[in-house]
């Protein structure tokens, strides 16, 4: 029966991970210089795409990242329910610029806020900024969000 139980959540897990990802919204990908490093960022600039994050992804390598896009500047909360790999996420002002790094647990319903008003956050796999050398007054280049702006 445990064998059985388990192979029903895995195949029912995997049917709603699949139904999630066709819901038909792309999210657009483009390289974004943090600092001195790029990585391939998907971009987060929907109610739907910003809520959905990186909600069961495992696969997120040290390249990776997902920025998130808002309307306006303001304190952020973000929390890790259904998120499986452990993140690090970057709080930036409407400058551009790296206001504080925070890390993230896997899973946790924990909130994570910042301290400052900001119109980004970006998430990398736990540890991958500090890897990198990524620190608070790092910049992001605002020249390569041209075009990209947060819905509502």
């Amino acid at each position: 029966m445990n064998r059985f139980y388990r192979f029903y959540v895995l195949i029912l897990s995997a049917l709603l991970f699949i139904i999630a990802s066709c819901t038909g919204q792309t999210v657009e990908t483009r390289s974004v210089q943090v600092g001195s490093v790029t990585f391939l960022t998907q971009i987060a600039s929907t109610p739907e795409t910003r809520e959905r994050g990186l909600m069961g992804r495992t696969d997120l390598t040290e390249d990776q990242a997902m920025l998130f896009v808002f309307p306006d500047e303001a304190t952020r909360t973000f929390w890790m329910k259904d998120t499986p790999t452990p993140l690090s996420i970057a709080y930036i002002n409407k400058q551009g610029v790296i206001k504080e790094i925070l890390d993230m647990e896997a899973f946790s319903l924990a909130p994570v806020a910042s301290r400052y008003a900001v119109t980004f956050a970006l998430e990398v796999k736990q540890g991958v900024f500090s890897k990198k050398g990524v620190k608070v007054g790092d910049r992001i280049s605002l020249d390569q969000l041209k075009g990209v702006s947060a819905d509502r």
